[in-house]
C-alpha cells in the first residue's frame, strides 16, 4: 500500500465537514451543523460551492437515480429528499419526540439502492442513537438501536456486508445483510479501538474489499483488510478526520478525507477542510437511491 502525503484539496473553514462522496468528476460533502451540501467540481483542487443550504443539520446525501438535481439526505431528525430548488420533502422524521434532542448523522446507499443513515443525540447521550433504512417507496425503518454516535455505514460491492461504527464506543461492527430485502441477518464486532487510537468515524469500502476508516481525534485514516487486520495507516495533518472516500480519475486512485474544526480552539487550514492524496486503491461506484416510485 502506497500513498502520497495528504494535501489540502479544498479549504472553506467548515465547522464539521462530513459525508464525502466522489461522483464521477466531482466531490460532494456536507457541513453538518451549517446544513450545507457542498461540491468541488472538475476533479481538481479548488474552492467548494454550496449546492443546497438547509435550515436543519445535514449529515450525508446520495443522488436519487433518474432525477438529476435531487438528493436523499440524512437531515434534521430524519430522512428527506432535497429537491433541485433546495426544498425538503420528508420521508420520515423518526427522531422527532425523542427524550433528548437528536439529529441525523452519516449515511450512504447500498448497491441495491436503499439509503441507510444513523442518528445521535446532540449531547451524545449513551445508547440514544439508531440506524435507519429508507427502502421501497421511501419507507423508513429502524434497523439497529442502542448505539450512541452512529457513523458509516459502508457496504461491500455485493451489498452482503455492511460496516457501521459507534464512534463513542470505539467499535466497528460488521453486519450480514440480505441484499434482496435489506434485512440485517447478524452483527459482530469487526474492530475495537483504544482511546489513544482515535475514534472510528466515517468509512468506505474499496474495490478490493478493504475498509477505510477516518479516526476522529486520531490524526489518521486506517485501512483494514476484510479479516480485520490493519493493512495501512495514513497520517492526517488534522486532529479530527470525519469522513473518507475514494475517487478514480485520469491520474488514478485518490483518497479524500474530510476534517472538522469543531471543538478546536485554534484551527489550522487543514481543520474543517478536504484533504487528498494519490493512492493505489480503486473506488467502488457511489450508489444512488433507487427506491422511489
Amino acid at each position: 500500500m502506497s500513498a502520497s502525503p495528504l494535501q489540502l484539496w479544498s479549504g472553506g473553514g467548515c465547522e464539521l465537514a462530513e459525508g464525502t462522496r466522489w461522483l464521477g468528476d466531482r466531490l460532494v460533502f456536507t457541513d453538518i451543523l451549517a446544513g450545507e451540501l457542498r461540491e468541488v467540481p472538475g476533479g481538481r483542487p479548488g474552492d467548494s460551492r454550496v449546492v443546497a443550504r438547509l435550515g436543519v443539520p445535514l449529515g450525508a446525501v446520495a443522488p436519487v437515480a433518474g432525477r438529476p438535481g435531487e438528493w436523499i439526505a440524512a437531515a434534521g431528525t430524519g430522512i428527506a429528499i432535497i429537491c433541485p430548488d433546495g426544498a425538503l420533502t420528508w420521508l420520515d422524521r423518526p427522531e422527532d419526540g425523542s427524550p433528548v434532542p437528536m439529529r441525523m448523522n452519516d449515511g450512504c446507499c447500498d448497491p441495491g439502492g436503499r439509503f441507510w443513515a444513523g442518528s445521535m443525540a446532540y449531547d451524545a447521550t449513551e445508547g440514544a442513537g439508531s440506524l435507519y433504512r429508507a427502502g421501497a417507496g421511501g419507507t423508513v425503518a429502524k434497523v439497529l438501536d442502542g448505539m450512541t454516535i452512529v457513523n458509516g455505514p459502508a457496504f461491500t460491492a455485493d451489498g452482503s456486508l455492511m460496516y457501521v461504527s459507534d464512534t463513542f464506543a470505539g467499535v466497528i461492527y460488521a453486519c450480514r445483510v440480505d441484499p434482496p430485502s435489506g434485512e440485517v441477518a447478524g452483527r459482530r464486532v469487526f474492530a475495537e479501538l483504544s482511546p489513544s487510537d482515535g475514534a472510528p468515524d466515517g468509512m468506505t469500502v474499496d474495490a478490493s474489499g478493504r475498509l477505510w476508516v477516518a479516526l476522529w481525534d486520531g490524526f489518521a485514516v486506517r485501512c483494514y483488510r476484510p479479516d480485520g487486520s490493519v493493512e495501512a495507516v495514513v497520517p492526517v495533518p488534522a486532529r479530527r478526520p470525519t469522513s473518507v472516500c475514494l475517487g478514480d480519475g485520469p491520474e488514478g486512485g485518490r483518497l479524500f478525507v474530510a476534517t472538522a474544526r469543531y471543538g478546536i480552539p485554534d484551527p489550522a487550514p487543514e481543520d474543517g477542510a478536504i484533504l487528498s492524496a494519490r493512492i493505489d486503491a480503486a473506488a467502488l461506484p457511489a450508489a444512488s437511491f433507487g427506491c422511489l416510485a
